[in-house]
């Protein structure tokens, strides 16, 4: 199971700032491996969209390859690459990573299969 979560973090003020998208994946059934959560912070060159004009769950770099959060292929293209890394399920315990990293992979695994469905 998966979700996606936009949050903020607070200023001293109390505004919010620093926009972040997060991939949670939770292996079921609960409690058999470790959560994995794949974050997307805001950041130059890049956009993590909290609603219009981009959809829910969109990240992308701005003159590159982008990804719908909600989409499963998408989720699993993100997990493929970070299986591949060495993520190791198993360990139970959760792990963070930075989704950044992994994009352009997902990315180009997803037009790949894409291509390879047109077919």
């Amino acid at each position: 199971m998966w979700t996606v979560r936009h949050s903020h973090r607070k200023d001293q003020d109390g505004r919010s700032v620093d926009c972040r998208q997060t991939l949670t994946l939770s292996p079921q059934p609960a409690g058999t491996c470790g959560r994995l959560r794949i974050v997307f912070d805001e950041g130059p060159g890049r956009y993590v969209p909290g609603g219009a004009p981009l959809g829910s769950g969109d990240v992308g770099f701005i003159r590159g390859p982008d990804l719908n959060l909600h989409e499963p292929g998408a989720v699993r293209a993100l997990l493929d690459v970070v299986l591949a890394r060495g993520w190791q399920p198993e360990e139970r315990k959760p792990v963070e990573v930075d989704g950044w990293s992994l994009l352009e992979a997902a990315a180009a695994a997803r037009a790949q299969d894409a291509g390879a469905e047109g077919s």
